[in-house]
């Protein structure tokens, strides 16, 4: 896997209003990248390839200042916020090394986990995921919610993805190259890592707390982010409604048998409008569903069809 020319290591940091996170993580990374690189051999060079999601605080200007005093780090500023996937792309389709790490500015993934992961890579690993074994430092709610659909997800995949996995992993070159070709743009960048396939490894480790700022992740994101994941990567939700309807069918045509015979036999004993009205509603509610269902799919068929780029991309320094 590694030849004679010289290597090089990337770290992709999407960051979206950052400024006070931004130090602390270089203060504590750039040394533990050193060491990765030096583990390849002492040519290897390195490159943290920042993307500034349309950040309103000082996040552009305090990255635009470090690129100007350290030639290793680098930065896109998109033209808005675009959102991570987006962001992680376009880190992706800028970064240059052999082996590239995204990785988030919050430092609730440690740095200190490169160095195993450089040398499962140089093992032959294409790809090494970071497992968190203990999320307490997340609020309960997301705990559970995360479980959930990390369940639901993996029931309706078809290429399941590995539970407390995000997008903290070293992905090889080559890896990189498949998924830059990769064209949908609601993207789940979890699935996509588990679509592509190689050979994979994990390291494991205890997820921290935020080292400053706070989460952009709000509630109604997070859902959204889970109607993409689902809707993305698997049919499965529209296939389940044909079952769906064949079963409401036959239990209407039994129904309806029921009523017939009950009438033939016993006669008409009440006007049934409290029976009638609950199959109505009930029909009508499995209708709009089924509606918002492959709304959902046809939405997203639409941003495809329209063919609008991925992200807008305003500047860039330090390339």
């Amino acid at each position: 896997m590694i030849n004679s020319r010289q290597q090089r290591l990337s770290l992709v940091v999407p960051v979206f209003n950052e400024e006070e996170a931004i130090r602390p993580f270089l203060d504590r990374t750039l040394p533990v990248l050193e060491r990765a690189a030096a583990l390849v051999s002492a040519e290897t060079s390195l490159e943290i390839v920042f993307v500034n999601d349309g950040s309103t605080d000082a996040t552009a200007a305090v990255l635009g200042a470090l690129t100007q005093r350290d030639m290793r780090i680098k930065l896109v500023n998109l033209s808005r916020n675009f959102g991570k996937e987006a962001a992680v792309a376009a880190g992706l389709n800028y970064a240059s090394g052999d082996a590239i790490i995204p990785i988030d500015v919050d430092l609730q993934d440690p740095p200190e986990l490169i160095e195993p992961m450089v040398v499962k890579w140089l093992a032959g690993a294409k790809a090494v995921e970071a497992v968190r074994t203990d999320r307490t430092s997340d609020s309960w709610y997301k705990r559970v919610t995360a479980n959930g659909f990390y369940r639901l997800y993996n029931c309706f995949a078809e290429q399941p993805i590995r539970e407390n996995v995000g997008d903290f992993r070293l992905l090889d070159r080559e890896v990189v190259e498949v998924l830059r070709s990769l064209s949908e743009r609601s993207r789940f960048n979890k699935a996509l890592y588990s679509w592509v396939g190689f050979a994979r490894e994990t390291v494991e480790f205890t997820r921290a707390r935020r080292s400053a700022g706070t989460s952009k992740w709000k509630y109604w994101r997070l859902w959204n982010f889970a109607l993409d994941g689902l809707t993305a990567s698997t049919t499965a939700p529209l296939r389940v409604w044909t079952y769906l309807g064949a079963l409401t069918a036959i239990a209407a045509f039994a129904y309806a048998a029921f009523i017939v015979i009950h009438t033939l036999v016993f006669g008409v004993d009440s006007p049934g409008y409290a029976s009638l009205l609950t199959v109505v509603l009930f029909m009508g509610g499995l209708n709009m569903l089924a509606l918002g269902i492959m709304g959902e799919y046809v939405g997203r068929i639409a941003k495809e069809v329209r063919g609008r780029p991925l992200y807008v991309v305003q500047s860039t320094l330090g390339f």
